[in-house]
């Protein structure tokens, strides 16, 4: 890794990386123990193995059951919860800086030696399937997960995190425990802190506490995928029809990630984009609205979203084909390409105003190889973007012809009617 930030410093143990950043004003430490491992490594049968994992973290060690995790954390003040991604997994906690060698002991046991107790798996599954079915029922955020296999197809990206219901009902614990075994391995693992702290005392408790496996499986990340554009379409009685569209993105070292930033908030990533203007503000034609970017470690999308009533399919469909044809047929306005600067930045320095996401910034930068930058550093990346640049992107990126939908709603017919006037691709 390149020179680090002021304030930010790394300790590699056998494999294990700590890294940490000081923040002396505050008197809070934000700690996040990372895994290099998320849905995209599951094997087709394993849909879903990661997150319902990571809730049986919480389910009891061999010294600590489930409520007695729970009253360790709220005698700590502590806010404690996980998450898992496509790419990873990780506990995370913030506490009083008081509470670090207490936190620190309980989130590392919990994290490498969870007891998976029989009597606290079938309950958790449960809970899991019902997370399942309320998302099912949320269209909403469902249409992304749609999106994600009509972009991917069947490369372990167009998965789910939450999984398969089938999987989860029936995943026996044996599977689960060599699944942990052979993931959360030191090669895999940061621990991450930001907050009023000393790097070497977090490095001493890392040393103490945590003792991964040296190695384990290796992830099934898949190879290049079709990048043809489909249409995917979930029938479902809505009042809204819930749209998507996206394809190719680019990864998440790509050096460009500052121009695609500043190129999506123009697009629809900010209240002053073109489609939050030509759906919402002008037309009234929807209430949600805009565009988003994902990038994993080899690859990445850009997408664009729009939920609205089935008399104004075909009309906000038509607007936003228009709006990708203006972006790469007429370019950015050096008033646009200034104010979405601003924006960029402006966003980019108030989320690290938290130390949960400065915690967060660090455990990604070393699990996915991306240079750290100070803020100065970011901020100058940004300004140093181009017109030109954003040219290049919009031409690559954003061609209605190469951009898969997705949809879910009452009607397919009235669906595929709609695209047609935003790509002629998916109609062919």
């Amino acid at each position: 890794m390149s020179a680090l930030p002021e304030n930010v410093e790394l300790t590699e143990l056998d494999g294990l990386r700590v890294i940490t950043e000081a923040v002396p004003a505050v008197r809070s430490v934000a700690l996040g123990l990372w895994v290099r491992t998320g849905s995209r490594d599951e094997q087709p049968g394993q849909a879903g193995l990661s997150h319902f994992l990571e809730h049986l973290l919480f389910k009891g060690t061999e010294r600590h059951s489930a409520i007695e995790i729970s009253e360790l954390f709220d005698g700590m003040g502590a806010a404690a919860n996980a998450a898992t991604s496509k790419e990873s997994t990780h506990l995370h906690a913030r506490f009083l800086d008081e509470h670090t060698e207490d936190a620190f002991a309980l989130t590392a046991e919990m994290l490498l030696a969870p007891a998976l107790p029989p009597d606290e798996i079938d309950p958790e599954r449960e809970v899991v399937l019902e997370e399942i079915a309320m998302y099912e029922d949320e269209p909403q955020d469902r249409v992304h997960d749609v999106l994600a296999e009509a972009v991917y197809g069947d490369h372990p990206l167009g998965r789910r995190v939450l999984g398969e219901a089938k999987v989860i009902a029936g995943v026996p614990r044996d599977e689960i425990a060599a699944y942990h075994s052979g993931h959360y391995v030191a090669e895999n693992l940061v621990v991450a802190a930001a907050g009023h702290l000393e790097h070497q005392a977090i490095v001493e408790l890392a040393r103490k506490h945590l003792k991964p496996p040296a190695a384990g499986a290796g992830g099934v990340n898949g190879a290049a995928h079709d990048p043809s554009p489909r249409l995917g379409f979930h029938e479902k009685e809505t009042e809204q029809y819930h749209i998507c569209f996206g394809g190719k993105g680019i990864a998440r070292g790509d050096d460009r990630r500052f121009a695609l930033g500043i190129l999506d908030a123009i697009f629809g990533g900010s209240t002053s984009s073109r489609l939050f203007r030509e759906i919402r503000e002008k037309r009234g034609l929807a209430y949600a609205v805009g565009s988003y970017t994902e990038q994993y470690v080899d690859r990445g999308m850009v997408a664009m979203y729009v939920g609205t009533r089935e008399e104004n399919v075909a009309q906000a469909c038509e607007i936003v084909g228009r709006e990708l044809a203006a972006l790469r047929d007429e370019g950015v306005s050096a008033e646009e390409l200034a104010r979405a600067k601003e924006h960029v930045k402006g966003r980019m320095v108030l989320s690290l105003e938290s130390t949960g996401a400065r915690m967060s910034r660090l455990a990604r930068s070393l699990l996915f190889d991306i240079p750290l930058l100070s803020i100065d550093g970011l901020i100058e990346r940004v300004d140093a973007v181009t017109a030109d640049e954003l040219a290049s992107l919009a031409d690559e990126l954003y061609d209605p012809n190469a951009l898969s939908a997705a949809c879910i709603g009452p009607s397919e017919e009235r669906f595929r009617t709609a695209v047609s006037s935003v790509s002629e691709a998916l109609v062919a």
